[in-house]
């Protein structure tokens, strides 16, 4: 037992910087040293700290700022394009929607993996990784974007679409074309935004997305007021986010990050094997995440029919926002656990985990409170419908419990991300959706909505929470590999937390 924990700490101990093989505790200072500075662990602590802090403000800026863009463009859109356009437009961005996950995995991957190198100074090796996901995303969106173009006029779009109007139908495949080649471009392109998190460059990330949230607000106000034609507005809307994306990574890899250009010659097909296995088994993950979060609907209008699934979805909607802000605060951890943890920090992991579940169930925790007892007052000010019925407290309660799980789970989820953590939180997922399916339906038949709400907090607190404690110790405990061996694939990942 001794010899055991004595290798495990032996693993730990120490880290490869370059060739050479030396202490953690020095690991910092050997990196900072090779630029002619030495810095103790306590000021790398508090540099990280201070990073952490200043990307959890501009995490929050940007989205609000995001948040505001459609506000913007959505009067000037529907006027200029009219109601069934319009309609048209959102239809299809709804289609886009649903491949959120059309890379694969591949960014959180990498975020996992650069964050890890990062800790431990390996440039040479990050500019590998970088290298072997442009490469990889660069072929599958070429290769999609051919698809695309061979099939675009072959699929009845305008028919699809239930375009009546023959201006709107003439203009149904031009729209498809625009906003799935938008998407497609910026699959390869978004990887700057992980590189940035990575690096714990996390403000200048967000600064450049919310960069492309004003960028399409003035394009498409450009568009209307030169009385651009209808497909034009469009794209000004769709192409400023892939633009903007586009502009940052050329700033960064060409300005600020030369070493990490993604350049054929550091292509490596271990690398690519390695990060495409992390990247399958992370889109994995997700499908379960996202069907286990988002399945309340579906049930709810088979069992008690669409204007109750319709009265849930709106109730979730603001309980939606307290969980978008647990996204945004927590996201910034995941690149900072992975350098701290590869420093051997981990009393830094602990303690800003400590502070992060504390703040992040207070944030939830106070509003749900508030809606607990004042909900019904919030729906009738925010729907304004005399056809909006009076929902249970129970409801709000169930909901309220459910955010503030999601709340306590994420910080925890962050450090098992930072080092590709899988299987505790594959468990806790598939587990969940095994239980929570057939309780949601029984409560469902029985008690009504309210009946869905508790379901959903009772088996997350069942499943979910505890393989988020189980992982969270195991990822602090188990021997952390300094970076994933170029002829190896990790077959680790990690998941992102709750939406």
């Amino acid at each position: 037992m001794a010899a055991r924990h004595r290798a495990a700490g032996d693993v730990r101990g120490t880290s490869v910087v370059g060739r050479h093989r030396v202490p953690t505790g020095v690991r910092g200072a050997h990196a900072a040293g090779q630029q002619g500075t030495r810095s103790s662990p306590a000021d790398v602590g508090t540099s990280r700290g201070q990073i952490l802090a200043r990307g959890i403000v501009s995490s929050l800026a940007g989205k609000m700022v995001g948040l505001a863009a459609p506000l913007l463009i959505t009067p000037l859109a529907f006027r200029s394009l009219g109601a069934e356009r319009y309609g048209l437009w959102m239809a299809v961005t709804s289609l886009t929607s649903m491949a959120l996950f059309a890379d694969f995995g591949l960014g959180n991957g990498l975020l996992t993996r650069l964050a890890r190198l990062h800790g431990i100074g390996d440039r040479r090796a990050a500019a590998r990784e970088i290298s072997s996901a442009y490469a990889i995303l660069g072929a599958l969106s070429v290769l999609l974007l051919v698809v695309l173009v061979g099939t675009l006029r072959w699929v009845p779009w305008p028919t699809l679409l239930n375009a009546v109007d023959p201006a709107v139908a003439r203009d149904a495949r031009p729209v498809v074309l625009l906003c799935f080649g938008a998407f497609l471009v910026n699959i390869p392109f978004a990887l700057i935004q992980r590189v940035q998190y990575a690096q714990q460059q996390v403000t200048q990330s967000n600064l450049w997305q919310a960069g492309g949230s004003l960028v399409s607000v003035a394009l498409v106000y450009s568009a209307v007021i030169s009385e651009a034609d209808p497909v034009l507005v469009i794209a000004a809307a769709v192409l400023a986010v892939p633009l903007v994306s586009l502009a940052n990574s050329v700033y960064y890899f060409g300005r600020q990050a030369r070493e990490l250009r993604p350049r054929p010659g550091l292509v490596r097909v271990p690398v690519a094997r390695g990060l495409l296995r992390l990247g399958t088994r992370f889109f994995l993950l997700s499908l379960i995440t996202s069907v286990v979060l988002n399945l309340d609907s579906f049930l709810i209008s088979r069992v008690l029919g669409l204007p109750a699934a319709a009265t849930y979805a709106v109730v979730v909607r603001m309980f939606a926002l307290l969980t978008l802000f647990v996204t945004l605060v927590n996201m910034p951890l995941w690149a900072a656990n992975g350098e701290a943890l590869a420093r051997g920090d981990l009393a830094w992991v602990r303690r800003t985990t400590a502070r992060m579940v504390a703040l992040s169930a207070t944030v939830v925790a106070l509003p749900g409170v508030g809606l607990v007892f004042l909900g019904n007052d919030v729906m009738r000010l925010w729907v304004r419908s005399a056809d909006f019925p009076t929902v249970s407290r129970t409801l709000f309660v169930g909901l309220a419990a459910w955010a503030l799980l999601l709340a306590i789970v994420a910080p925890l989820f962050m450090v098992q991300n930072s080092i590709g953590l899988l299987r505790p939180q594959f468990v806790g997922w598939a587990a969940c959706l095994v239980l929570a399916v057939p309780l949601k339906i029984m409560l469902a038949h029985r008690v009504g909505l309210p009946g869905v709400a508790v379901a959903s907090a009772a088996t997350y607190a069942l499943t979910v929470l505890p393989a988020a404690v189980i992982g969270y110790r195991r990822a602090l405990v188990a021997p952390t590999p300094s970076a994933p061996p170029a002829s190896e694939g990790d077959g680790r990942v990690a998941v992102a937390v709750g939406r």
